[in-house]
């Protein structure tokens, strides 16, 4: 009998013990601390925090008070354009007699000019050719662009060929530098391309040569140079029947200056390399299915040939 009320006893003491690691009404702690206790742990870490955030704060203000807002701080690990295409494809596959698989590449390219259309170039500078636009010590902070039209591109530019040549199957590819705030390319800086491991094809440079002339550099920023654009080199791939159904790899480059583009280690550094593939059109595969494909573009030429002589 003893026993079990000793048990009891136990069971009530252990209760009011687990009880009171909460709260203990005989002290008024709550968790093992007074109120004053807690207030003043609290009021510890509310400074202790106040004083990290405002550490934080004052390293980011000076760090911000060093930074310029046109011109990064660092730029070392880009001392050289990349060169880059449109459309922005590497892999161009195309057939001029089926429009909707060329469209997207017309598209493209003519969204990517819209920048370049007489309405907008009006706003920039008629600039002096073969100089360096110079504006460092221009008052203004927003600085002037020099024009390019798309008209500069003649054949390439979209005005009078809208389909941009494809169909023709004598596409245009422009190539631009990327943006290096402060580069000002030495020499007379061009755009070469040509056909790697296969034969050699014609090609068309808009502006001539493929000349990149030096009144678009430098370039001073985003949030200064607002209404800049990027000078473009359109190359017309004269294709003919020998180079359809081949896959064509085309290495574009930079020539004529300091720009970079042998460098082992970054493929786009001063050069880009693009295959396209031209294809003949569906019905006059099925028709010539035992045939050349040279027969089946003989065809196309000769059809061509025919219905003009109708006309």
């Amino acid at each position: 009998m003893a026993n079990t009320e000793d048990k009891v006893v136990a069971k009530q003491d252990n209760a009011t013990t687990w009880k009171d690691s909460f709260y203990n009404p005989r002290t008024g702690e709550f968790m093992g601390r007074t109120a004053s206790s807690w207030a003043l742990i609290l009021l510890f870490y509310l400074v202790f925090y106040a004083f990290l955030a405002g550490m934080f704060a004052l390293t980011m203000w000076v760090m911000l008070m060093t930074l310029d807002d046109n011109v990064p701080k660092y730029q070392d690990r880009v001392p050289f354009p990349g060169l880059a295409i449109q459309p922005n494809s590497l892999d161009i596959i195309y057939n001029k007699s089926e429009p909707l698989k060329y469209a997207p590449y017309v598209q493209k390219l003519e969204s990517f000019l819209l920048s370049y259309n007489d309405t907008e170039q009006e706003k920039n500078e008629e600039c002096t050719r073969g100089e360096y636009f110079l504006q460092d010590d221009a008052e203004d902070m927003e600085k002037k662009a020099c024009r390019f039209k798309r008209g500069f591109l003649s054949l390439c530019s979209g005005l009078s060929d809208t389909n941009f040549g494809y169909s023709e199957g004598k596409p245009c590819i422009l190539l631009k530098l990327n943006r290096i705030i402060g580069l000002k390319p030495r020499g007379d800086p061009y755009i070469s391309c040509a056909v790697k491991k296969d034969e050699p094809i014609q090609m068309q440079y808009f502006p001539r040569e493929g000349s990149i002339d030096k009144m678009y550099f430098p370039y001073y920023g985003k949030k200064a140079h607002e209404t800049y654009v990027q000078p473009l080199v359109a190359v017309k791939l004269l294709l003919t029947k020998e180079d359809y159904n081949k896959e064509l790899a085309i290495e574009c480059k930079v020539e004529g200056s300091d720009l970079r583009n042998n460098d082992e280690r970054d493929k786009f550094l001063g050069r880009v390399t693009f295959r396209i593939k031209p294809t003949c059109g569906r019905a006059l595969r099925e028709k010539l299915s035992r045939s050349t494909f040279a027969g089946c573009c003989a065809v196309m030429v000769a059809e061509a040939t025919h219905t003009h002589t109708e006309r």
